[in-house]
């Protein structure tokens, strides 16, 4: 069925590739809890922050990012606005930077690629076509910083619109009383 009629939004496209996403792949909300699988005793130990350690990261994305309870505290307020693809490919690209097999790092290329760069992705982020002509390019020799301009692209956009609703949001400010 054409969902579009149903939902009078420009999201609605957004909507539709969500739910074909979650028909697809009713598993794959865990794939983004645990960012590294390789060390998943990292995500067991994410302690709840200091206010004061959380009241850094209205000042920084960098921080919020790097502590593993304000990453999954950010996704999760992503996700209640739909926009989750974005802390997700900067987790990705992260993933992707510390690989160091070529044979794994065309593998994870190729993923990041199709879930989040290629037109009509499932999680496609939002990068215009000047980084996306660039991260292509980059893409038929794949380095370790292959994804390095759509990532800051990406952090930048996040910086810019997410992170001050993020620090205004109900949950943000439990955190820091």
């Amino acid at each position: 069925p054409d969902l579009s009629l149903l939902i009078p939004s420009c999201r609605a496209k957004d909507i539709k590739t969500k739910l074909g996403t979650l028909l697809q792949k009713p598993d794959s909300a865990i794939d983004f809890i645990i960012p590294y699988p390789e060390k998943p005793e990292k995500l067991t130990k994410a302690q709840k922050p200091s206010p004061e350690e959380a009241l850094q990261w209205r000042d920084s994305l960098e921080k919020l990012l790097q502590n593993p309870y304000g990453l999954a505290s950010f996704h999760s307020f992503l996700s209640s606005e739909l926009s989750e693809e974005n802390a997700e490919f900067w987790v990705a690209c992260e993933d992707y930077k510390k690989t160091k097999s070529p044979m794994k790092m065309a593998e994870k290329v190729k993923k990041i690629y199709e879930e989040f760069i290629q037109t009509e992705a499932p999680k496609e982020v939002n990068i215009d076509h000047f980084t996306k002509a660039v991260t292509m390019e980059n893409l038929v020799e794949p380095s370790p910083n292959s994804f390095d301009m759509a990532q800051k692209r990406i952090f930048a956009l996040m910086e810019k619109d997410s992170l001050p609703r993020f620090v205004r949001s109900e949950f943000y400010q439990e955190l820091i009383k």
